[in-house]
């Protein structure tokens, strides 16, 4: 890990944001692109011809670059819908355990975002106007994985949506070529509410909830993470669709103090790192010598998790310490990069609550597990990235409700706003705007 000490120098290094899409393509992929269109393209060029095909042929383009990209064939590949019968038959596959503890998430997270929609739902009526609110009609998330599968990332973006009262909520998720969807995410799915499920990887699945095809419905906004070919298409199709935000790999910055837990703050970083070999997991630490005992923790750490080698990876590329005089210094810092996650390890972390401006989500005090946030604490855990939680939010029921301005004027109104906006239309330009209003007006008299 690379180590910064001093503001100036994070930020021209550990704090340095690097595009994740000027990474280079791994050789197995380029294999697929070569193979699958005949010479090497540009992640944006194979997400516009993918794009284009899907919008062009429909079921048929998806089913081809299932199993050209994907390797699923047979009537996995044919038969894009997930029939209820395999849902249903899901849970038989899944141990008694396992399925409690995914009701038990959705509970929270669905009580969570009922009580954002107490305040979200609140329309209102002024001297004439107002707004009304309504929850969009159709929408559509994409869940990513076929070796890992994520589960929670269907309860995180299925249960705001239902809570906000999206009455049609369909999933595509990508099919393992040997058996079909995980029982997993297909379980997860009708606890969450989810009315259909389809089986499309990719930027295929964003290209045919974007355009609509024979199996696959249009609808009127995508959300969830993918890779980088989903987050491109995602940001291909957008005005064509409403999207929930333009996803990157996974951040964490934790905020240690002198009198952190050494262990706790590695096992914090080491939580975000094994994430991605792409992720991001930074130290802002008030000590040096604490910055030392955490890296030698980790150390330790890192050799006892199954996903170590991403997680070393991650550390590696992207991971850092950065050593700050004081915990202003450290607040300054995080603000400025707006992770997705930050872990205050300090003592009265609720001190340092109204200093941050810029972060997905605040995990406050050292019992405040990331991890919890991931998984079990209610907020959904699809959260702005690479930056953009200086202008985004988390994904929450506002995402999936919209408004429309009411202008329902009487007599009074008509004379007290009229004038004035009819002088504006006139200095405009706009003699039909201003008749119309003038008409109304004479119209009082």
């Amino acid at each position: 890990m690379r180590i910064a000490r001093g503001a100036e120098e994070a930020r021209a290094t550990v704090l340095r944001r690097t595009p994740v899409e000027a990474a280079e393509l791994p050789a197995a992929v380029r294999e697929v692109i070569r193979r699958t269109f005949g010479g090497d393209l540009s992640v944006s060029e194979v997400v516009a011809r993918i794009l284009r095909d899907v919008r062009e042929q429909g079921d048929a383009a998806v089913v081809r670059f299932n199993e050209e990209i994907d390797g699923v064939h047979g009537d996995l590949a044919r038969s894009l819908e997930v029939s209820e019968e395999e849902i249903e038959g899901a849970y038989e596959r899944l141990d008694k355990a396992l399925v409690t503890a995914l009701r038990e998430a959705a509970d929270q997270i669905r009580s969570f975002h009922k009580g954002q929609l107490e305040h979200a739902l609140s329309g209102f009526h002024k001297d004439g106007v107002g707004q009304i609110v309504r929850p969009l009609s159709r929408v559509g998330i994409y869940v990513p994985g076929t070796t890992a599968v994520y589960p929670s990332t269907v309860l995180m973006t299925a249960i705001p949506a239902k809570a906000a009262g999206v009455p049609e909520l369909v999933m595509a998720t990508p099919a393992r070529p040997d058996a079909g969807v995980s029982p997993l995410k297909l379980a997860a799915a009708h606890i969450a509410g989810v009315d259909r499920v389809f089986r499309a990887g990719g930027a295929q699945a964003i290209a045919a909830f974007a355009y609509g095809t024979e199996s696959i419905p249009r609808v009127d906004k995508i959300c969830g993470p993918g890779n980088v070919f989903v987050t491109e298409a995602k940001r291909q199709v957008y005005g064509t669709v409403g999207l929930d935000g333009i996803f990157g790999p996974s951040e964490t910055v934790v905020i240690a103090d002198e009198r952190a837990d050494a262990g706790m703050v590695a096992a914090d970083l080491l939580a975000g790192a094994e994430h991605d070999e792409l992720a991001t997991a930074v130290l802002i630490v008030t000590s040096e010598e604490k910055g030392t005992t955490v890296l030698g923790r980790l150390q330790s750490q890192i050799a006892a998790i199954t996903r170590g080698a991403v997680a070393r990876a991650s550390l590696e590329a992207r991971g850092g310490i950065v050593i700050v005089d004081d915990l202003n210094q450290a607040v300054e810092l995080a603000n400025e990069f707006a992770p997705e996650h930050l872990c205050l390890h300090v003592e009265r972390a609720e001190r340092l609550l109204d200093h941050v401006r810029n972060a997905g989500a605040v995990f406050a005090g050292q019992a405040s597990a990331e991890s919890i946030g991931d998984f079990t604490a209610g907020p959904s855990h699809v959260m702005p990235t690479g930056g953009s939680a200086r202008f985004a939010s988390p994904l929450g029921v506002q995402d999936f409700l919209k408004a429309t301005s009411v202008v329902s004027l009487d007599r009074k109104a008509l004379a007290k706003l009229g004038p004035a906006a009819a002088a504006i239309a006139r200095a405009e330009g706009f003699e039909g705007h201003a008749r119309a209003i003038e008409r109304r007006l004479e119209g009082q008299r």
